[in-house]
């Protein structure tokens, strides 16, 4: 829905082609994936300055917020309806999460939820969602999760939010020269994400009328890379649409799922994932399986919270730095650009 408000966006220039922060000889770097960890559980606040995007932790000042063309905050897996020993009250979470964005010195022009927004897709759990939010007094823009389309197909989920939008919930929509894509990878799951031919045809279109100077956002629940297919952590066919995307000089693909930050630059393309206000998860090969990490609950808002990720286009580099619910503060970690 190209007419839904707001109104264009965008991310620096050209980068070079980098990989992984953290690799080892299976491509996963333990010690890198367990020190992100620590970030697990938090919201992302996306500043952009003369259309470069800056972002940084939640709860912790953004280098010059008053010069900010405008920001936003990207939060994910609120999993409201869990209940189960790794968070007994994830509505206490995700409230937490608000509170910091609500003191944050700049208010976000809206928020950004990327996903798995219930844990059953409930009637209830979306009543509890939505009050929560609402009292917020923050615009939100969505997309589903697995968890909020797996019970009907996401049948109550686009009943409640999928007003104006295409397919099973995707659209776009600009603001202050930015242009935002919602997509949804979570209803034709086959291991992966899928984002099928259907919403890759809209995009297709939906890009077509763009100049290459366009800033950039897409977000989807499923990462649109490859963090670790065995875990089905990645989108099976999101090269297509990446591809689609490799002309314009700037763009940022934002993600949930993982319960963890992850970061990527690869040309002008920007990935980052994003923790969630639930629960963590295990950094990939781990454990046994992905789901939910028990931490003990002391520790548990240590590893809750919300992140800042700052993008410096004259150096070309992407830090993210993360503020735990807790108030714990985790140092930025830099993507280098090779």
């Amino acid at each position: 829905m190209s007419d839904v408000h707001p109104d264009h966006i965008h991310s620096p220039g050209a980068h070079e082609e980098s990989k992984l922060e953290t690799i080892s000889a299976d491509g996963i770097d333990r010690r890198g994936f367990l020190k992100c960890m620590a970030w697990a559980g938090t919201g992302m606040v996306w500043s952009f300055v003369g259309g470069v995007p800056v972002s940084h932790a939640l709860g912790r000042s953004s280098h010059n917020p008053s010069h900010a063309d405008f920001s936003f905050v990207q939060i994910s897996d609120s999993h409201i309806g869990f209940n189960k020993p790794a968070n007994a009250d994830v509505t206490a979470t995700l409230q937490a999460a608000l509170d910091k964005i609500g003191a944050h010195p700049v208010a976000p022009d809206f928020l950004i939820h990327t996903g798995d927004l219930t844990h059953g897709s409930k009637p209830a759990e979306f009543d509890t969602l939505n009050q929560v939010l609402t009292a917020s007094r923050n615009q939100v823009f969505y997309v589903p999760g697995e968890h909020d389309t797996s019970s009907d197909d996401g049948k109550l989920y686009l009943e409640r939010y999928g007003k104006g939008t295409k397919g099973n919930g995707w659209y776009s929509f600009d603001h202050k020269g930015v242009h935002f894509i919602g997509l949804v990878n979570v209803v034709q799951l086959e291991g992966m994400g899928k984002l099928g031919q259907a919403q890759l045809d809209w995009l297709k279109q939906d890009l077509k009328g763009l100049k290459n100077s366009t800033p950039i956002v897409v977000f989807a629940h499923i990462p649109l890379w490859a963090i670790y297919p065995a875990w089905g952590w990645g989108t099976s066919d999101s090269e297509q649409a990446l591809g689609m995307l490799r002309r314009f000089g700037s763009v940022s693909v934002l993600n949930g799922h993982i319960h963890q930050v992850m970061q990527k630059v690869e040309g002008n393309l920007t990935f980052h994932t994003a923790m969630s206000t639930a629960f963590p998860q295990p950094a990939p090969g781990a454990a046994p399986s992905p789901g939910p990490l028990k931490v003990p609950a002391e520790k548990l808002r240590d590893v809750l919270g919300i992140t800042h990720a700052n993008f410096v286009a004259q150096k070309h580099e992407l830090a993210v730095v993360d503020s735990s619910l807790s108030g714990a503060t985790v140092e930025a970690h830099e993507t280098p650009v090779l």
